[in-house]
């Protein structure tokens, strides 16, 4: 979680040294035009700024800073040490019981097919919107309870 924290905060520093290289570069392209307008210094440089992708790269890094910040914050409340950060850890040491899953179970590809008919529905016709929702319902009862009936029941 450590490296993760410090992965973020080098993405972050990138992204604010990008927002200032991308305003910077664009004052520079633009100062011929800045020179001759006529108005105040401060004027032109905020007409000559591309306000879009300086403002967009400015708060893709704040983002980063913003999830950097966090990851940062739970590593330190969680007080240990995760396997991924101890180099002399195995692979079973970060494996963390799941669940248990069915492999031979058709039921998420009918719920696949019932998001596929509720999209359609809202693209084609709302005809369709009630029947996804129907397919949804058996896809996710059926799901659920597979282990309570057939062959597979405990």
């Amino acid at each position: 979680m450590r490296t993760n924290a410090g992965l973020w905060w080098l993405l972050s520093a990138f992204f604010l040294l990008v927002a200032v290289v991308y305003t910077a570069w664009n004052l520079l392209s633009h100062w011929d035009t800045n020179a001759t307008g006529g108005q105040s210094y401060w004027e032109t440089v905020t007409l000559s700024i591309e306000w879009v992708g300086s403002i967009a790269l400015l708060f893709t890094a704040l983002m980063g800073a913003l999830i950097a910040f966090y990851i940062g914050r739970v590593h330190n409340a969680q007080g240990g040490e995760l396997p991924e950060d101890v180099l002399t850890a195995d692979i079973d040491d970060g494996d963390p019981e799941l669940g248990e899953f069915s492999p031979w179970s058709w039921w998420p590809i009918v719920l696949a097919f019932s998001a596929a008919l509720g999209m359609i529905g809202l693209a084609v016709g709302a005809w369709l919107m009630p029947i996804g929702i129907g397919v949804f319902v058996v896809a996710i009862v059926g799901w659920v309870y597979e282990y309570y009936r057939g062959y597979f029941a405990r």
